[in-house]
């Protein structure tokens, strides 16, 4: 299965579209939203073209191919307005015999990790960086941000296909990649 995995869209029309347009260029089987999908929340500015209206209409023609968790930002006035379910706190996929445990980060995170075995992996977005740490005993991965990205890194998205982890920017330039 090939799975895109995007977090804190944010409310931003012009980076949805990209991001809509880079998933059906994949060719993904399944969009996995870590959250923070409309509102830009109270600690950051006006994303680019911030339209959480017209985001909400893009998603839900996609909704059958949406996995989502709850981001901080997320509230249930957003899921009234969608048509696929956001208020998982988190979703659990399985690549051969390992976990991945979804989840937003603003309660689960590298500081706050639940119990995960040996090889298993904690999925989060929230701090709008791209990362991979290999840990004793999980993986640590995080796709950055779509709209609002931290640190000098790429507006973009991560691609998992079978034991593959690609990071990409949203012109699907791949600038980093790992494999289980």
């Amino acid at each position: 299965m090939k799975i895109m995995v995007a977090s804190d869209i944010h409310g931003s029309a012009f980076y949805c579209e990209k991001l809509v347009k880079a998933y059906k260029e994949e060719n993904a089987d399944k969009l996995l939203l870590l959250g923070d999908i409309l509102y830009h929340g109270p600690r950051n500015p006006l994303p680019k073209e911030y339209d959480p209206k017209k985001v909400a209409e893009m998603l839900n023609e996609i909704s059958s191919e949406l996995l989502c968790v709850r981001g901080n930002c997320d509230t249930e006035v957003d899921q009234m307005v969608l048509e696929f379910p956001i208020m998982a706190e988190y979703c659990i996929l399985y690549i051969e015999n390992r976990m991945i445990l979804a989840t937003h980060g603003h309660k689960f995170n590298e500081a706050n990790h639940p119990m995960l075995k040996k090889d298993d992996i904690l999925l989060n977005g929230h701090t709008h960086v791209p990362k991979l740490t290999e840990h004793d005993n999980y993986l640590y991965m995080n796709p950055g941000s779509v709209s609002m990205p931290k640190e000098d890194s790429a507006n973009g998205y991560m691609m998992i296909c079978d034991n593959l982890f690609l990071w990409k920017d949203l012109e699907g330039n791949c600038y980093k990649r790992f494999e289980i």
